[in-house]
């Protein structure tokens, strides 16, 4: 829809109306847009592809902004979509997609301890460690707290982290980076399906809907 330079939109941001959070609205010529995917400076390719398959191929209304040191890719809304219920069903997923990824990030675990052997797996949780705070996850300040992760079974709500979708993005892009270096194939990212069989359909649906929206489908396959 737009190509956008910082000085062309004006950023404010709203309050969520039921957790601690602002939402960054971007405003265009009277029209509202909600953040969907951010890159950094270096991925400009990738930017404009993902904008262009939203915009092209999908029918979306959306603004790519360039800005000096990233790429943003904001989808158009309405007024009526910032009100509460709304805001409030879009964060309801957010249990949902961590429950996922941690059966995904548990899952690649298990493989390389049980394939790669126990030293591996020690260095896996090294560089999960660097992921995991070099992008501010929270949940993850100690060795305990990240073995706790890799362990836990991740349908128990209590104990599920409180991450947000930024959260996720990096790790399933990252760990997907760090088991191509592991196996030195791709082969792990296929047949999801397996992984996931434990979640509800429901809750299974929402996590694939939601890696055709980020198009990590393109890593990790799911049939």
């Amino acid at each position: 829809m737009f190509i956008l330079k910082r000085q062309d939109v004006e950023i404010k941001t709203v309050q969520h109306p039921h957790r601690d959070q602002q939402i960054p609205i971007l405003v265009y010529q009277s029209q509202s847009f909600r953040l969907m995917k951010v890159f950094n400076a270096q991925q400009e390719h990738e930017a404009k592809e993902f904008w262009r398959d939203l915009t092209d191929n999908r029918g979306k209304a959306c603004v790519l902004l360039e800005e000096p040191e990233r790429y943003s890719v904001w989808g158009k809304v309405r007024s009526e979509q910032l009100t509460s219920d709304s805001l409030n069903r879009e964060h309801s997923n957010l249990p949902t997609l961590t429950q996922a990824c941690l059966l995904v990030l548990q899952a690649v675990y298990f493989d390389i301890e049980d394939l790669l052997g126990s030293r591996q797996a020690n260095s896996f949780v090294k560089d999960l460690t660097q992921v995991f705070h070099q992008s501010k996850f929270p949940h993850t300040d100690t060795p305990q707290a990240i073995k706790t992760l890799l362990t836990m079974n991740p349908l128990d709500e209590l104990q599920i982290p409180s991450w947000q979708e930024n959260h996720l993005n990096t790790l399933l892009k990252k760990l997907y980076e760090l088991g191509e270096s592991y196996f030195g194939n791709t082969s792990f990212a296929e047949g999801m399906e397996e992984i996931l069989e434990d979640l509800p359909n429901d809750n299974r649906k929402q996590f694939v809907d939601w890696l055709d929206q980020t198009q990590l489908n393109q890593l990790w396959s799911i049939n």
